[in-house]
């Protein structure tokens, strides 16, 4: 008996060749920014596997520029060093200590391991802070009266270190972009004088969406999209306008850290992006799917 799962499995892949196609065509030329979370980086396979993605889709016309945050590893980096740390409602207070631990573990360690495999896939990346080309100019966050949704408790919170995006300078961003070359930024800026600030890297990944007029912004994390009840793989939803995301924040549904990214998509969307992408970083081919099929992987966000 002749074995028929090789033609078979081949005829699959040029199907999906096929169904890729209008999306290459619509996409090239287009500007995607895509934001990773450090749970995302932490692993040198999962980075290897997502580095390959990334590189098709360069390699494809569509225009890229990659946003890192880091706060596993600066988590796990203050945990060795007994540095203890203080988030609430999803934002890290940064001392003293956290700020250095921040540029070494951002502007170091995790943007050169980005580039690194990205360089293994023959893409020509190029690393930055939100401090080069002051790509980023922010200013510091004044103290803020919070309510602290797990203890209920509202009181007034310094977040140290921390900074508000004032402007995004695309200057540097545009010329790479234009030469062929993958920008890498981590997630720190600066004010006028120099001062660097932690800033959180959905803030920026959304302003650089902005202001580049990206077509797309995709968030690439631990999760593969939005629950109504999480955990519960039946509620996931594939799909979701700004209204949605605003009532799902209103009646409690989305919680902790979601909430911080969910609240700057829909600022985002009101701004001119087109959609907003939440995925899985750790899912071989999820970006992949997400772009090039018609049924993608994560939950789509449109205005």
């Amino acid at each position: 008996m002749t074995n028929t799962y090789p033609a078979v499995g081949n005829q699959l892949r040029l199907d999906l060749l096929r169904e890729a196609l209008p999306y290459i065509q619509r996409f090239k030329g287009q500007t995607f920014v895509v934001k990773l979370s450090g749970k995302v980086t932490e692993d040198p396979e999962n980075l290897s596997s997502l580095a390959e993605e990334l590189a098709l889709l360069h390699q494809v016309g569509i225009r890229l520029c990659v946003v890192h945050g880091g706060g596993k590893q600066l988590s796990e980096m203050a945990k060795r060093m007994g540095i203890e740390q203080t988030i609430i409602n999803g934002r890290r207070v940064t001392d003293d200590a956290t700020l250095e631990m921040a540029k070494m573990i951002f502007a170091g360690k995790i943007n050169t391991d980005i580039l690194a495999a990205l360089r293994n896939r023959g893409i020509e990346a190029v690393g930055l802070s939100g401090v080069d080309g002051n790509i980023v100019h922010a200013e510091r966050r004044p103290p803020r009266e919070i309510l602290n949704r797990e203890t209920g408790v509202r009181s007034e919170v310094d977040f140290g270190h921390v900074g508000d995006v004032v402007q995004i300078n695309s200057r540097l961003l545009t010329v790479l972009l234009d030469q062929g070359y993958l920008p890498v930024i981590s997630s720190l800026g600066a004010d006028d004088e120099g001062t660097v600030f932690n800033i959180n890297a959905d803030t920026i990944a959304a302003e650089i969406a902005v202001q580049l007029q990206a077509k797309k912004l995709i968030l690439l994390s631990d999760v593969d999209g939005i629950y109504l009840r999480p955990g519960d793989s039946e509620t996931k939803l594939s799909r979701l306008t700004a209204a949605e995301i605003e009532a799902l924040i209103s009646d409690g549904t989305a919680t902790r850290g979601m909430i911080p990214k969910l609240q700057s998509i829909i600022e985002l969307l009101h701004r001119g992006v087109h959609s907003a992408h939440i995925i899985s970083g750790t899912a071989r081919n999820a970006l992949l799917s997400e772009i090039f099929t018609d049924e993608g992987t994560g939950t789509m966000i449109v205005a």
